[in-house]
């Protein structure tokens, strides 16, 4: 049986500020135009946490029952490792979904946009197919682009447009930040986990384009964000303050650029991921205020 901590860390909290990042750039482009709601803010977090966590235990489930993580460089995996059945990580996977459900309909409930449940289901969906059903998502290599839509598209336009009606040109900015940010952390894994998703048959993007055009790949995804910056700064030149998450991702594209591979690439996650946090908080905060 699995202990707490293993239970934590099959969550894999690292991974979080893909969910957190987006609802806060959402959030900001609510507070710019005078709309922002704690409530509905609170209500959109704990969905994208939910999910979040779900997809991790789906994919910990639905990768170990396949073999695919039977030979793992990255961090603990429940399944694969044997710490705990498949049984239980496939319940503990939907639980975070029935929970992010919950939390939805609560928001659907306050913002009167019914038809957002359908957009709530199609995120649900996407979770579990990612790496579950018969013919994964992510094992074709069109992870990266639902990464991008999910966790870029969807989770900040969502969450603005639950607190405004409508979506504002900073949301459309801060959502294909972020999306590209999402989707670089994404590359950046699957990047490290070439040579054993090759022999298990995961055919993610980065196998499919090979290593060297991966690794070109991530450069152009976390370069995007910043391009984003300058663009916006000509409305609001206080959003070059999302600039200072460079001193993050500065050294992980060092480390991709370099050549690293296996572990020596773990870090490079969280730099991009931490980067991801700082331009939606400091971006989200100096646009929001401004």
């Amino acid at each position: 049986m699995a202990t707490v901590a293993e239970w934590i860390e099959g969550a894999r909290v690292r991974t979080l500020p893909n969910s957190v990042a987006p609802v806060l750039v959402g959030s900001g482009a609510a507070a710019a135009i005078g709309a922002f709601s704690l409530a509905r803010a609170a209500l959109a977090l704990l969905v994208a946490l939910a999910l979040q966590v779900g997809v991790n235990y789906a994919n910990d489930y639905s990768d170990g029952v396949r073999g695919t993580d039977s030979d793992r460089v990255g961090p603990l995996r429940l399944v694969g490792s044997g710490v705990a059945s498949p049984g239980a990580v496939k319940a503990a996977a939907f639980a975070c979904f029935g929970l992010g459900a919950l939390a939805g309909l609560a928001l659907v409930s306050l913002s009167g946009q019914w038809w957002m449940l359908a957009v709530g289901a199609a995120c649900i969906a996407g979770a579990w197919f990612y790496t579950g059903g018969e013919k994964p998502y992510g094992y074709s290599g069109w992870g990266e682009v639902a990464v991008f839509l999910f966790f870029g598209v969807i989770a900040v336009l969502g969450t603005e447009y639950v607190q405004t009606d409508r979506v504002s040109w900073f949301g459309a900015a801060g959502a294909v930040a972020m999306g590209s940010f999402s989707a670089g952390v994404l590359v950046a894994n699957n990047l490290r986990d070439v040579p054993t998703d090759r022999v298990a048959g995961k055919n993610t993007l980065a196998v499919r384009l090979g290593e060297a055009r991966t690794r070109v790949l991530y450069q152009i995804l976390v370069v995007i964000p910043f391009v984003v910056t300058v663009a916006a700064a000509f409305a609001t030149p206080v959003a070059l303050v999302g600039l200072v998450s460079a001193v993050f991702i500065v050294p992980a594209a060092r480390r991709v650029a370099s050549g690293e591979t296996g572990l020596k690439l773990i870090p490079v996650l969280k730099q991009t991921g931490l980067a991801m946090l700082t331009w939606a908080v400091v971006t989200a905060v100096a646009v929001g205020l401004s």
